[in-house]
Formats: C-alpha cells, sequence, structure tokens
C-alpha cells in the first residue's frame, strides 16, 4: 500500500501543535498582561514566580494571586489566487488560568507555588475543509507546577525551582483512502497525563528606589510521550488481496522538548505614580531542527504488518524573540491604570506554516487596571488585541499553498488576597 505519508505529517503535529509559537502561553496574571507582559524587572505581585521568581522577595507575609485568561482567536484559511475561496476556522473561546501563593519565612528567605497552562489552546476546521488531510481539530493542555525558593541578599534577590509539567494532546485528521469512493477515514491520535520537568531561576536587582533589574530563565521541558492511533472506519477493503486492511491504529511514541526561554526585564519609576517597564524574551526554537515518530505496532509501508515503523521529518526552526513595553499609573493608593505594548516573533519558517499552527508574526497592544478592593483583597482586569499580519505561503512543505489570517482577544481577571 502506498505510505501514508500525510498520516506522518499529521503526526509531526502531534508533537509541534503541543509548544509551537500559537500554542506557548504568557499570559500569566492580569496585572502584568496589561502592561503586555514587561514584568521580569518588576516583578512584585506572586505572578512574580513565572515572571522572574526572584521577585517574590518583595512581597511580604502570606500573599494569593489566582484568576484566568479569556482567549478568543479568529482565524482563516484562503487558497491562492485566482480562486481566493475562503474557510473560517471554527470559533472556540480558551480559558487557561494561574494560581499563586508566596510565603514569607523571614527578612532573608521565601517561598512560592504556582500553578499554569503555559502550553495549550488549539485549532478546529470543518471535518471535510480543503486541509482535512493535514488538520481537523487540536486540543493541546498542560498543567505546569513550580514551587521556587528565593533568597534576599540586600539588593540582591535569587531565585530557583523546579517545574513538574503534565501535557494531553488530542488531535484529529483525514487519512486518504486508497481505494476510492471507500470513505476518508478520520484519524484521532490521543496523549493523556505525559510528564515532563524542567526549572526556573531569577534573578533580581535594586539599582535604587527608582530603578530595577531582573532576568529570568526557563528550562527546557521533556515529554516522552505515548499516545494511541485510532480510525473511523478502522478498516477498508482491498479489492485486489481481496481482505480487509487497517488504517493507523495502536500505540504511537515519540519526545516533545518545549523551548528554553530567558528573559531581561527593566523597570523604572520616575515618581510615585509611574512605573516604565521593558523586556526582552529570546525563545530557543532552533532546538527543534527535525521529528522522528515512532509506530509501535503499525507498519506505514506494509498495513499487513504490526512491526514497528518510524520517520523522521525535518522542521528547522528559528529562535524568536518577544519586546515588550509596559506602563502603571497609580492613580491614587487604591487604584491604578495599565497599559502597554508587545511584538512576538514567530519561529517557523514559511514552509513549514500549516493549518494546525497557522501562526505569524503578532503585535499586542495592551490595557487594564486594578486595584484594592478592602485591605486585603485586590482585583485586576486587562485585555489584549493581537494583530497577526497575513501569512503568505506559496513553498508548503505539506502542499497546501494560501493565505491564513489571524488576530485574537484577550481578557484576563485575577483576584489577590494578602495576610
Amino acid at each position: 500500500m502506498k505510505r501514508l505519508i500525510t498520516l506522518l505529517l499529521f503526526c509531526t503535529l502531534f508533537v509541534n501543535s503541543a509548544f509551537a509559537s500559537g500554542f506557548q502561553l504568557n499570559e500569566h496574571g492580569a496585572r502584568a498582561m496589561a502592561m503586555a507582559g514587561a514584568f521580569a524587572g518588576l516583578a512584585n505581585d506572586p505572578s512574580a514566580i513565572y515572571f522572574n521568581p526572584a521577585g517574590i522577595t518583595q512581597l511580604s507575609g502570606w500573599q494569593f494571586y489566582a484568576g484566568a485568561t479569556m482567549i478568543m482567536p479568529i482565524s482563516s484559511y484562503t487558497t491562492p489566487k485566482p480562486t481566493s475561496s475562503e474557510t473560517e476556522m471554527v470559533s472556540q473561546i480558551f480559558t487557561p488560568v494561574n494560581f499563586y501563593v508566596t510565603k514569607q519565612l523571614n527578612d532573608k528567605l521565601y517561598v512560592g507555588l504556582s500553578i499554569n497552562n503555559q502550553y495549550g489552546l488549539g485549532t478546529k476546521w470543518d471535518s471535510n475543509w480543503l486541509g482535512k488531510y493535514l488538520a481537523v481539530e487540536t486540543s493541546v493542555k498542560t498543567f505546569f507546577f513550580t514551587p521556587v525558593v528565593a533568597y534576599k541578599l540586600g539588593n540582591l534577590s535569587v531565585s530557583a525551582g523546579p517545574t513538574i509539567a503534565i501535557a494531553s494532546i488530542k488531535l484529529s485528521s483525514r487519512v486518504h483512502n486508497p481505494v476510492p469512493p471507500q470513505p476518508d477515514p478520520l484519524v484521532s491520535l490521543v496523549g493523556d497525563n505525559v510528564t515532563g520537568y524542567g526549572f526556573t531561576v531569577g534573578i533580581l536587582y535594586k539599582v535604587s528606589d527608582k530603578f530595577q533589574v531582573g532576568a529570568s530563565y526557563r528550562s527546557q521541558t521533556k515529554f516522552d510521550l505515548t499516545g494511541t492511533a485510532s480510525s473511523d472506519p478502522a478498516t477498508f477493503y482491498h479489492p485486489l488481496l481481496k481482505t480487509n486492511l487497517n488504517f493507523p491504529n495502536g500505540s504511537i511514541s515519540s519526545s516533545l522538548t518545549t523551548p528554553q526561554n530567558a528573559t531581561i526585564g527593566f523597570a523604572y519609576m520616575p515618581d510615585m505614580n509611574w512605573t516604565v517597564t521593558c523586556d526582552f524574551q529570546y525563545v530557543g526554537w532552533s532546538s527543534y531542527d527535525n521529528l522522528a515518530v515512532t509506530f509501535n505496532n503499525y507498519n506505514l509501508a506494509n498495513p499487513l504488518s504490526t512491526s514497528a515503523s518510524s520517520e523522521t521529518i525535518p522542521r528547522n526552526y528559528n529562535d524568536s524573540f518577544i519586546a515588550r513595553l509596559g506602563f502603571e499609573y497609580k492613580a491614587t493608593d487604591a487604584f491604578a491604570v495599565r497599559f502597554g505594548a508587545l511584538y512576538d516573533k514567530n519561529p517557523v519558517p514559511d514552509m513549514y506554516v500549516e493549518p494546525t499552527l497557522p501562526d505569524a508574526d503578532r503585535v499586542g497592544l495592551n490595557i487594564g487596571f486594578g486595584g484594592k478592593l478592602t485591605e486585603h483583597i485586590g482585583i485586576d482586569f486587562s485585555y489584549m488585541f493581537l494583530y497577526f499580519p497575513d501569512r503568505i505561503v506559496s513553498n508548503s512543505y505539506f502542499g497546501l499553498n494560501g493565505t491564513y489570517s489571524n488576530q485574537a482577544h484577550l481578557i484576563g481577571v485575577d483576584l489577590s488576597y494578602s495576610l
């Protein structure tokens, strides 16, 4: 039987979709989000555990911070001219959560714990659209658990902690049936409760009462993926062999490594009311240069065999970066307004852009406000508009040229409580 190359490409997406730029989430606190995520140099609320864990040395007693971000992406695909037929992605809403708690143990020692969804989201297209052999539905969910310890040495603070992550991935795509007009099957790949490990470190230095600088590093997190492939229908009838042959099924394995992230940030407080922040975040995508996928009991070249088969596919991603600028204005002791902007350079070369991740460079515009409701309770709101310039693909490795258009609206809310 003809090799099921489309399935291999689909399995490429099984690993790719879990951590590509469009699925890396940086919105893990409404206050920081309103400042475009430029928070590594300020880091003075409990979300610092994510942005720069050394910042928790600025927090006294017990501090709690919890909330969620509502993400509403809008995407479409348009075929090349002269046809220019447009297909819209099915609308979805995603709600990644964040939870942080910090505790001051003494004048120098602080601890904290964060739980958030650092990678996630998904895409969904009509099951019979033009790109159905590459992607129909993708769903990625992760939970990252990060305990940290921070130590204060005068104006210098340092912090470190391990990361434990759990991932669940579900994807579906159609595969060509080699014997028309028998129906094309919908192949689904599912991987649940896959565990990965990494670490985070941070440093914060107060140069003066008006200026401080911080840096943080989040390591790669490696997941050894095991999943199950299933097809509907499960078999097809081969008229020459006069027997039913299986479509892809059984266990599948690969590995996934999220990119390392390194951020440097600055915070400047020219007076009692204004704070200006800026961050530069490096994302190490170049480590993702190829992908090896293994079918443990299905042979791609010979469906009559149950021997394992595998294939290596080039990816050739580029390192990328995010530049951020944020502002906060304290109108009163209990109320502040915030705004900012960011530019996020996508890592995917044109020829590897595909409908599971129709990514592009992005510009984010952010606004928000927040303050104290009582002596111990506070609330923060934020809004972000993400604009993506059209991504035109003319040399697709996957055989699907065209134009992808994207935008997204994000709304964040967090509650704080201090003791």
